[in-house]
């Protein structure tokens, strides 16, 4: 693993990496991703912060596709990152469906958490930046700073939660640019 309070920021996948769909992505040739955010990333990387995606993929506990297709898909996003100079060092998902009591479903903090062990995360120092308030409950639930994109359900989000207190950027680029400018 790595060293105590290494710097990380802690990204949602879907709507915040890549493009949503309300039909799920269930292939790798679905995995669009959203005009800066493999270049967002490899900034982030470039300034010294490692990078997590904290995502729920429900659409295995419904059937619309297994792990080894999921794992595909994140094998396409992997490559593509890499292709812009970045590097993802860790993927957390919740295979289980919108009923599922388990701790690991966004927005149960238990992705960030088990997270934050594994890589011994300061998480009181770690943005959550996501596009959905379930992303940003999570956050908040688990001591991370949640940040919200308006990107994928991000301007809904910022609609049906006007009074959002947290910072608001335009795209996971924007994000990251504010975030490797203001560190210190």
């Amino acid at each position: 693993m790595t060293t105590a309070n290494q710097a990380f920021v802690l990204l949602d996948r879907d709507g915040v990496i890549n493009e949503d769909s309300d039909a799920f992505i269930k292939s790798p040739d679905e995995w669009l991703p959203i005009d800066g955010s493999l270049e967002a990333i490899a900034l982030l990387n470039n300034h010294g912060y490692q990078v997590a995606v904290i995502t729920n993929q429900s659409g295995v506990a419904r059937g619309l596709f297994d792990l080894a297709i999921l794992e595909q898909i994140h094998a396409k996003m992997h490559r593509l990152v890499a292709g812009h100079g970045g590097k993802i060092t860790a993927v957390y998902f919740c295979p289980h469906g919108t009923d599922s009591t388990c701790n690991c479903r966004k927005p149960k903090p238990g992705l960030l958490l088990q997270c934050a062990a594994d890589y011994q995360i300061d998480l009181s120092e770690t943005m959550m930046i996501g596009d959905s308030y379930r992303d940003l409950q999570a956050g908040i639930a688990a001591g991370a700073k949640p940040v919200l994109v308006k990107t994928g359900n991000g301007k809904k989000t910022l609609t049906e939660h006007p009074n959002l207190n947290i910072p608001v950027f335009d795209s996971l680029y924007d994000a990251a640019s504010y975030l490797t400018r203001t560190a210190p």
